[in-house]
Order: C-alpha cells, then sequence, then structure tokens
C-alpha cells in the first residue's frame, strides 16, 4: 500500500549499523530523512551515501536524522562502509537499516516491480517529529538523487510550518515567501515586512525571522 502525505510513517524495529532500533524511538522530536537505495557496493549508491555523510553537520543544523536502508544485510553494509567513506571523504555515521526480509522496503513501498528485481528504488521519505510524512520522492535507479534539493525541501516544509505562508518555485532560504491566500493583504501587512502585492491571490513578502 502506498504512504500518502499526512499518513503516520510507519514504525519498525531492524538491525542498522548503528545496531538495533525502533525507528519511532530512534528519531523521537526530530525530522527524519528516511531513503532507500538499490544495493551495497554500487556505484550511485556509494557516492548518494557519500553526500550523505558529507551533509551531516546541514542535517543536524535542522534537526534532521539521515537513515538509509536497502534490502542487503548489515554485515554487507559494515563492509561496504569504508568505500563510502573512502569515496566521499567523511565518515559514514548514520544508520544503515539491513532489510533482507523487505519488511521496511514493503511497508515503505519502496520495491516497484516495474523496475526489474526485488530490489529498492530510490525513495526519499521526510518525516516530521510528530512522525508525519511531509514529503516523498521517488527517483528511477538510474539517477542520483540531489541532495540539496532534499535539504531545500526540508527548510521550505520549516519555514511553512512556522507562519501562514507557502514558498515560490525554486524557494531557498532568505528569499521571498509567499502569503498565504487565508491571510488579507491588509493583515500581512501588519504581519509581515515588505508585502508586495503582484495579484490579489499572489502577495510576496520577506520571511518571517
Amino acid at each position: 500500500m502506498s504512504i500518502r502525505l499526512g499518513d503516520t510513517a510507519p514504525d519498525f524495529t531492524a538491525d542498522t549499523t548503528a545496531g538495533p532500533i525502533t525507528f519511532h524511538e530512534w528519531k523521537d522530536g526530530a525530522w527524519a530523512v528516511l531513503f532507500s537505495h538499490p544495493a551495497d557496493f554500487t556505484p550511485v549508491c556509494t557516492t548518494e551515501l557519500g553526500r550523505t555523510a558529507a551533509l551531516s553537520g546541514e542535517f543536524a543544523a535542522r534537526n534532521a536524522k539521515p537513515i538509509a536502508v536497502s534490502v542487503d544485510s548489515v554485515e554487507d553494509h559494515a563492509r561496504w562502509i569504508p568505500d563510502i567513506a573512502e569515496v566521499g571523504g567523511t565518515p559514514v555515521e548514520f544508520p544503515i537499516v539491513g532489510d533482507q526480509d523487505r519488511s521496511v522496503s514493503q511497508a515503505y513501498d519502496m520495491i516497484h516491480p516495474n523496475a526489474g528485481d526485488t530490489s529498492t528504488v530510490r525513495s526519499v521519505f521526510l518525516i516530521d517529529p510528530s512522525n508525519k510524512v511531509r514529503l516523498t520522492i521517488t527517483y528511477p535507479k538510474s539517477v542520483g538523487r540531489n541532495f540539496s534539493e532534499i535539504l531545500r525541501a526540508l527548510d521550505a516544509l520549516q519555514a511553512t510550518d512556522g507562519a501562514p505562508i507557502s514558498t515560490p518555485a525554486e524557494w531557498v532560504p532568505g528569499e521571498r515567501v509567499i502569503v498565504a491566500p487565508t491571510v488579507s493583504t491588509e493583515d500581512a501587512r501588519e504581519r509581515f515586512k515588505n508585502v508586495d502585492e503582484v495579484k490579489p491571490y499572489l502577495r510576496f513578502a520577506d520571511a518571517p525571522a
């Protein structure tokens, strides 16, 4: 069964490279970036996990914890980690779930039969501190993920959770935001700085501090 935005992220208990975890307990109070990779000792996955390790400080600054999963064993993950660290130039400190029985992959609908086998595709789930799924992205196996976009989306979710705003196309932190239609222009000018009414339904403002 597919997971929709707003659903509670399935909880699970699994062995990982950081030891056994229960997912909701492990991420307690934090955002989680749960992402699957097709297989260990493969080229694209090595670059992706290396990039994730290199961005550890960026994730921590956003109160977000990355966690990877594939259908390989924890033992295979452990043998692969030195390669990831060597290629990425950073130690791998986030957990990688061993999912040989495919229970996690199936709970998150990470296995797509049309992809040609029973390995996981490149799925990403941003899960908030209340365990709600807030964003999903699925890439084909041949296309490596853009982790800058994952961070950007996380920034946008956190920004829009804190005020009646949304973000325009290609927004990045520091740029102007869109005032929610539920707020009148008059109220917006009291609440936000430098409100510009482009259309009655499109008002830009400086992002809240």
